[in-house]
């Protein structure tokens, strides 16, 4: 997420599924889904990107948050035995104590990757990770202004607030500079199905797909990038 002021996470919500999420101070929504967190996480963005196939992903996050996507993540790569690259984004890191309390008994949170995050978390930026076949670098920085790798992404997920409440991060500018960021093949995913967010997504050369949405969701996008 991008800049602001205030603190940057409130309450602990337990969701449907059983999984957790908090509230955002700052910007007045929960950081996941209230409708199941972990359940948006690998619909949205593990499942949505095809990163649940592949044999080597390399994911990149914008908007951290508090870790759901990438403990989903972590947890199917390690079920399939898959070596994982992630790179995110965080300008505003929620407490330690708030990513260990939304992920207890959740997916992931067992993996010596998630422990060495939270370990580090907060610290020095980038925060860098490596654990078995997990290398994980998260920027504390903001991402607008955040050099991003060049057609290095198989998976781009595009989690911040919402566009009301954080339209920086949905502008045709910057989801072009996301684009650029997607190897050949790339897959972005988004919870998001606005139509301006689909016209830029549209606008940056990739080609666009409504997917039926989470729970609570009807629909989300995903968008992917020519071989």
């Amino acid at each position: 997420m991008n800049g602001g002021s205030g603190s940057p996470a409130g309450e602990i919500i337990l969701t449907p599924d059983g999984s957790r999420t908090a509230l955002s101070a700052r910007y007045g929504e929960a950081y996941g889904s209230r409708h199941g967190a972990a359940g948006q996480a690998r619909h949205v963005f593990v499942e949505g990107t095809g990163t649940t196939c592949h044999p080597h992903p390399r994911v990149l996050e914008v908007g951290f948050g508090l870790g759901v996507n990438f403990r989903a993540t972590l947890a199917d790569g390690a079920w399939r035995g898959v070596p994982l690259e992630y790179v995110a984004y965080e300008f505003d890191p929620a407490p330690a104590e708030v990513l260990r309390s939304v992920a207890e008994d959740g997916e992931g949170a067992d993996h010596p990757a998630w422990a060495a995050l939270l370990a580090g978390w907060g610290g020095e930026s980038p925060l860098r990770v490596e654990a078995g076949k997990v290398r994980l670098t998260v920027h504390f920085e903001d991402v607008l202004t955040a050099p991003l790798p060049l057609g290095w992404a198989t998976a781009l997920y595009l989690d911040g607030f919402s566009p009301a409440r954080n339209p920086e991060v949905w502008t045709p500018a910057f989801v072009g500079r996301l684009a650029g960021a997607l190897g050949p093949g790339g897959v972005l995913a988004t919870y998001s199905a606005a139509g301006h967010v689909r016209r830029a997504l549209a606008a940056s050369g990739l080609t666009v797909e409504k997917r039926p949405g989470p729970p609570g969701k009807r629909e989300c996008l995903r968008a992917v990038r020519g071989a």
